[in-house]
């Protein structure tokens, strides 16, 4: 063999050499990315058949991914931080009521929004959470009886224990304490229609049946959750049309709930002494800047229930954009509308205008876009007023307007985010789908569907509003009539603080006005105007 030949040779061996090493190479790639996906595969499979811990993997448990991590940290946080905000509705309402109602009755008043809010916590604790969220449910997320949950008594299973022994929280605690912030205001609501004239033990307890039970601790354990398990958890009201009900953070399961009972309330208590015998000025407002400070809160936002995706993040903003346009316009249309019947300015009429523009966009907020948001609080703001006055025409007293803030404006905010659904036309309709419409099967829009939505709203107006009101009266009414339910006139003359409470009163001497002022002579001048 040549020298030529043997170069030549050398030269073959090297290339075949390097095509070796190539093969080599890919086939370690591809052994790689077959081993990755296989290694990808198992975590699935372990994803889907072990639960995760925060105490990481174990023979029962895996660790939390990344992703996971983040996404239930920002959820458990927006939930955390909304339900803050929807809790100080406890504070707007205590200013509220205690500033538009005269300052004798101002302690009494403070008092039983302390104790509905204390008791309330108790009743949603007790059974409320378990008959509104706790299941059984269907493997399509549906309330397999359609009425009531049954299986969290005393928020039992919120933390599980893992085999070792060790303690695994759920996020059901954190959805337990928002879900209570529209429990416990429901029942708050109450109050404000019953003010300067309940009996607060006849209010709190059903003293001639002793142990029956605490009218916040009924409402917040029974009355309230049967709804809300009809709606947010997944009832029949979710079923009842191709669409289901749309009522994204309350109008009528919080507001129009709490809005009816206080009218019936209202109406088994009787109007206060002298209300529709005296001035007007007798039972005006003896604090506007509470009126006011206690008007602006904010709320709805934490509705998404989460903020873990870009997607739930566009919807909160969507949200507080149509909440803050809806209190503007609500307080400008009732302003507008006092100052052209008085011809004067009316300051707690604005505030109450503000609340009933929030009241009404609380249901579609999630569904409607800007300018119908506007026009739904213009509308609220006048339902607001009518009602307002059919209820004075009537001569049912509600101090704060109560029934006309919450509940004529919550039902109307339920019929408005069925009416004004951002659906193409009145064919499509988006409800819960928020940015998308709700579709068939096959994934096109459904045809027709605003119907739909409409008559599961109608459907929730007229349901939510009965049992309400059958309930509440069941409680009001043997406490009116065995006397129970009203204290008496001398002591409404006097003031429930002054003849309630200790300390009596910031105010002990005065003579004559309409602010409320506790009298020490023994005939006060509503008595004297009266005789």
């Amino acid at each position: 063999m040549t020298a030529c030949q043997d170069d030549l040779l050398r030269d073959r061996i090297e290339e075949l050499e390097g095509l070796v090493a190539k093969h080599q190479e890919k086939l370690l790639v591809q052994q790689g990315r077959l081993e990755e996906h296989r290694r990808q595969k198992n975590r699935r499979l372990q994803s889907a058949t072990l639960p995760a811990s925060i105490h990481g993997a174990s023979n029962s448990t895996r660790a939390y991914t990344f992703d996971e991590k983040v996404a239930g940290a920002m959820d458990q946080m927006w939930l955390l931080l909304c339900g803050a905000l929807v809790m100080f509705m406890q504070a707007g309402f205590a200013m509220v009521e205690s500033g538009t109602c005269r300052a004798k009755n101002a302690q009494n008043i403070l008092l039983k929004n302390l104790t509905d809010v204390c008791m309330g916590t108790l009743g949603w604790w007790f059974s409320g959470w378990a008959l509104a969220y706790s299941g059984p449910y269907t493997d399509d997320g549906i309330l397999k009886n359609g009425f009531l949950g049954y299986e969290s008594w005393f928020g039992a299973g919120f933390v599980t224990f893992n085999g070792d022994g060790s303690i695994e929280p759920t996020l059901n605690m954190a959805n337990w304490f928002f879900q209570w912030t529209f429990c416990s205001a429901a029942a708050t609501i109450v109050s404000g229609g019953v003010a300067e004239r309940v009996n607060f033990l006849g209010y709190c307890r059903l003293e001639h049946r002793p142990g029956t039970g605490i009218f916040s601790f009924l409402m917040t354990s029974f009355v309230y959750p049967i709804i809300v398990a009809w709606t947010w958890g997944y009832g029949f009201l979710s079923t009842i049309t191709r669409t289901g009900f749309m009522d994204f953070a309350g109008s009528g399961i919080a507001h129009m709930t709490g809005g009816v009972a206080a009218l019936v309330g209202a109406a088994m208590a009787g109007p206060r002494k002298g209300r529709f015998e005296l001035p007007e000025d007798y039972f005006a407002a003896h604090s506007l800047p509470l009126v006011v400070f206690g008007t602006l809160y904010g709320f709805n936002c934490g509705s998404t229930l989460g903020l873990s995706d870009i997607a739930t993040g566009f919807m909160a903003a969507q949200v507080a954009m149509n909440t803050t346009i809806a209190a503007a316009s609500g307080g400008i249309s009732v302003f507008v509308i006092r100052y052209v019947i008085k011809k004067k300015y009316d300051i707690a009429g604005m505030c109450n205008g503000i609340l009933a523009g929030l009241v009404s966009i609380t249901a579609g907020c999630g569904n409607v876009e800007c300018g119908s948001a506007c026009f739904i609080a213009m509308i609220g703001g006048a339902v607001y007023f009518a009602a307002s006055e059919g209820l004075k025409m009537l001569q049912i007293d509600d101090p704060i307007d109560a029934f006309a803030v919450h509940g004529a404006a919550g039902a109307w905010g339920v019929l408005a985010a069925a009416i004004f659904d951002w659906g193409r036309g009145f064919d499509h309709f988006h409800g819960w789908s928020g940015f998308s419409c709700v579709t068939e099967d096959d994934g096109t829009c459904m045809k027709g569907a605003a119907d739909d939505g409409l008559a599961a709203n109608v459907a929730q107006i007229v349901l939510v509003s009965l049992w309400t009101a059958f309930w509440s009266a069941l409680i009001f009414l043997p406490l009116r009539l065995s006397g129970k339910l009203r204290v008496s006139d001398e002591a409404q003359d006097e003031g429930m603080d002054a003849s309630k409470h200790c300390p009596k009163a910031a105010y002990d001497h005065g003579e004559g006005g309409a602010n409320g002022v506790i009298y020490t002579s023994k005939v006060s001048p509503i008595t004297e105007h009266l005789e």
